[in-house]
């Protein structure tokens, strides 16, 4: 029975993935940017309420300071550029596990554990490309070209639950959901995450950041998971390969280098 669950889930992701070559999942189901950005936001309040009960939500750590003065900092930025037509309520939640990874839903809610900043050890600069890919990803709207696939990742978190059990830390069904259904991270989602990797390049130039932290950052992505050894690794997991990300970003570093002007 295991089996033929999991072939009903690959079938179901071929479907999806044929359905984003020739529209937008989004157009098909009618799913408009408000309705994402509302759905969303109600998802982010729920997960940050399960995340307070479970006492994993940090709001005062030096991790937390290093994350919320980035966001802070870029906000106006992203803002500048926002041409969906609808104003983003920008938040930020950072969430204590030890997995490595970052996300944004719709509307503009950006969510951090810190097990990529402090395994990472990453900069503000660092931390800044990180929040700039994610912003992105947001104004791009990417999340509507997943909305199809919500269906699938419902049931795969379902049944992912009954048989990985504790994988997300036992940390609740809402905080794994989040990340599945908004965070874009399916293979046919490549050509957005090279998308969120330029913009986000620039987007940190013009918010004073060096741009050049990108590529030391994707460089970090690349020891860690050279070392074979990482199964918290989720930042990196269906996404292009960090070496070809880190030859992506350096061509463009010209361009970002002329929109740099060191923060104050």
């Amino acid at each position: 029975m295991k089996y033929k669950n999991i072939l009903g889930v690959l079938g179901v992701l071929g479907v999806v993935t044929a359905l984003s070559g020739c529209t937008t999942v989004a157009d098909v189901l009618g799913a408009d940017s408000a309705t994402l950005n509302l759905n969303a936001a109600q998802s982010y309040n729920q997960m940050l309420n399960e995340a307070k009960q479970k006492q994993i939500l940090d709001t005062s750590s030096a991790t937390y300071k290093k994350v919320n003065r980035v966001f802070v900092k870029m906000r106006s930025h992203a803002d500048a550029l926002n041409t969906t037509g609808h104003q983003f309520d920008w938040q930020v939640a950072v969430i204590k596990s030890k997995e490595i990874n970052a996300y944004v839903a719709p509307g503009g809610k950006v969510v951090f554990y810190t097990g990529i900043v402090e395994t990472l050890k990453l900069t503000d600069d660092e931390v800044a490309a990180i929040m700039g890919h994610e912003m992105v990803h947001a104004l791009e709207e990417h999340s509507k070209n997943k909305v199809g696939a919500q269906a699938l990742t419902d049931l795969a978190v379902s049944y992912g639950a009954k048989y990985v059990g504790q994988s997300a830390g036992g940390y609740g069904g809402l905080l794994l959901d989040m990340g599945a259904k908004y965070g874009v991270g399916l293979p046919f989602s490549r050509n957005l995450e090279s998308r969120a990797d330029k913009g986000g390049l620039m987007l940190m130039a013009k918010a004073g950041y060096n741009p050049n932290a990108a590529v030391t950052l994707w460089q970090k992505m690349n020891a860690i998971n050279s070392s074979g050894n990482n199964p918290l690794m989720k930042f990196t997991s269906t996404h292009p390969s960090n070496n070809d990300r880190i030859a992506g970003l350096q061509k463009l570093m010209p361009e970002a280098m002329a929109l740099y002007k060191p923060r104050k």
